[in-house]
């Protein structure tokens, strides 16, 4: 096989793609997935508003709404569908038994089965997503001189990365 790549076009792939890790990787470790119902799954006669009620959802966690495929599905709602139970267009339903959903904005998120009556028998879950947290501030200076290194490094790299890239 021939390629064009040179060995400086491989090392600034690699430093572009650690820096890319290094910045991300912190911001993702921080993300929770939260299986709605936990071992009851995505259900009838299941009290998700109790479930819900002492969790902390954030921007960059995720819902997993499991099921038996065809038994139930997951729609994702306004706060006036969620309220009357309007079944939207079937063709916007999530079917998998399997649905992630990753809560990219805060604000009020509004979830329901549309199967039959179950929506109007409680299978239908109402979160509010916060923003996301940032990594703690170091507790005191000697902390907080190891996590300005973890920054200078990554700005190390972000700009070895573009130095070489011009």
């Amino acid at each position: 096989k021939i390629t064009n790549q040179t060995p400086m076009s491989s090392s600034k792939q690699f430093l572009v793609t650690l820096a890319i890790v290094a910045v991300v990787l912190p911001s993702v470790a921080l993300a929770t997935e939260f299986v709605v119902g936990d071992a009851a799954g995505w259900t009838n006669d299941f009290d998700y508003v109790a479930w819900a009620k002492d969790k902390e959802f954030r921007v960059g966690d995720s819902l997993l709404f499991n099921y038996e495929v065809g038994s139930h599905n997951v729609f994702k709602v306004n706060g006036t569908v969620f309220k009357e139970c309007a079944i939207p267009p079937k063709n916007e339903a999530l079917i998998s038994g399997k649905d992630v959903i990753t809560l990219l904005a805060p604000g009020n998120k509004w979830y329901f089965c549309g199967v039959a009556t179950h929506c109007e028998g409680g299978q239908k879950l109402a979160i509010t997503v916060l923003p996301a947290l940032a990594p703690a501030p170091a507790p005191n200076a000697a902390n907080g001189i190891f996590a300005s290194g973890y920054q200078v490094l990554i700005a190390a790299m972000v700009s070895i990365a573009v130095m070489f890239s011009a």
